[in-house]
């Protein structure tokens, strides 16, 4: 008799963010007019830059002759495209080779696939609030899991937990859904905690271009000790706009091993296993992101989201609402206020303001009683969430 993974009724019954939309079509249905301000899920709204899009059409274009034509591509990524991310990395001053770098369908494919490399019995370390997907692949690959609270007295970025051992430690800066993120000598520590543990960190680095600090790392190699002892996985879908195109990298240095085996060499057999990698098309596009023009591009588009935080920021300090990021990340964490729960949060900007966001709830127990708002919206549209949040809670 067929045996199924059982692991998968121990996952929630429903996902967060399918839970919004189900509740938001349910507004919608008794109000078919009415337009919703959305800064729930973190979908760009701005067009991919044109350098990009020019890129994509050569590609395009190349496909159309027998000289240029490209089929299956290299499981692990194309050598152009290695050498763009490898040339991004040397503007932090990080060296890597081709060969520590792998072509992805994006982070959220990734982050699930990884998991590949390590064996069920393990037990993994998730940081409260944290993406829900962190926790329902560990669910589905049946590990133990430990949830490591952390709050706004910590500016939701704690130091590791000595009394704690793990074998898996997630780490996501700047953090989905807090916006917090880890100062060098914290990650240090980190660092320092997984070496002596023989752990395994994957550091979560989709947000890292909307770092604007310089005493931020934008990546966790840019931490010495860190190449004996972590995983990381990038994505261009909120860098670059391509949460519909789906690109992105992992990087896994040759000197990360245990038990005798090199994680690096099990990534490559295991892509060659299970993909054809990312289309010759795709990878044209990807590679033009990390030159000097798509660079400038990107950075002007991640100013208007930056822009938007600046507007949601500003109407929150006038109610006298606390809040974490915006600064670095392109989420705003914020207080519920009035003693909301986030729930309760989410039908009262739905049903008075027109606003969707994320309830805290559905980032773990440490966030209820907070909230998200992405910044990822339309400019007018975010500008008008801004005046309908400080109508709402501003006081007289």
């Amino acid at each position: 008799m067929i045996k199924p993974n059982t692991h998968y009724s121990e996952l929630k019954s429903s996902y967060l963010f399918y839970n919004i939309a189900q509740k938001t079509k349910a507004y919608t249905d008794i109000h078919p007019d009415a337009h919703l301000l959305r800064l729930g899920i973190g979908d760009v709204t701005l067009p991919l830059c044109d350098t990009v899009i020019k890129a994509l059409h050569s590609a395009v274009d190349d496909q159309a002759q027998k000289e240029t034509f490209q089929g299956y591509m290299p499981e692990c990524g194309a050598d152009f495209f290695k050498q763009a991310v490898q040339s991004y990395y040397k503007r932090r001053s990080v060296s890597l080779s081709e060969d520590e770098i792998f072509v992805s369908s994006g982070a959220s494919d990734e982050l699930g696939d990884i998991l590949d490399l390590f064996d069920d019995d393990n037990t993994v370390l998730i940081i409260e609030p944290a993406y829900p997907a962190y926790v329902d692949a560990n669910i589905i690959a049946g590990h133990r899991i430990i949830h490591l609270p952390s709050d706004i007295s910590d500016d939701f970025a704690p130091y590791p937990d000595e009394s704690i051992d793990a074998d898996i430690i997630y780490l996501c800066s700047p953090n989905n859904p807090t916006g917090a993120t880890f100062t060098k000598e914290k990650l240090a520590q980190w660092v320092k905690y997984a070496n002596e543990r023989s752990a395994v960190i994957i550091f979560d680095a989709a947000y890292e271009a909307f770092i604007e600090d310089e005493e931020i790392p934008h990546s966790i190699f840019e931490i010495d000790g860190s190449r004996t002892c972590a995983i990381e996985i990038s994505s261009l879908s909120k860098t670059a706009g391509f949460t519909g195109t789906r690109c992105g990298y992992t990087v896994i240095p040759m000197e990360l091993e245990r038990a005798g085996m090199k994680f690096n060499s099990m990534w490559v057999r295991s892509r060659t296993t299970k993909t054809n990698g990312v289309s010759y098309i795709l990878q044209r596009g990807a590679a033009a992101v990390f030159t000097d023009e798509g660079i400038a591009q990107i950075k002007k588009n991640i100013e208007i989201y930056k822009s938007n935080a600046k507007v949601i920021m500003s109407a929150l300090e006038k109610c006298g609402i606390r809040y974490c990021g915006g600064k670095n990340a392109p989420y705003i964490w914020l207080e519920c206020p009035d003693d909301l729960e986030s729930w309760e949060l989410f039908s009262l900007l739905l049903e008075k303001a027109q606003i969707v966001g994320t309830p805290g709830a559905g980032f773990g127990k440490c966030g209820e009683r907070y909230f998200r708002l992405s910044m990822f919206g339309d400019v007018s549209d975010t500008a008008e969430a801004a005046r309908r949040i400080e109508a709402l809670f501003k006081a007289e």
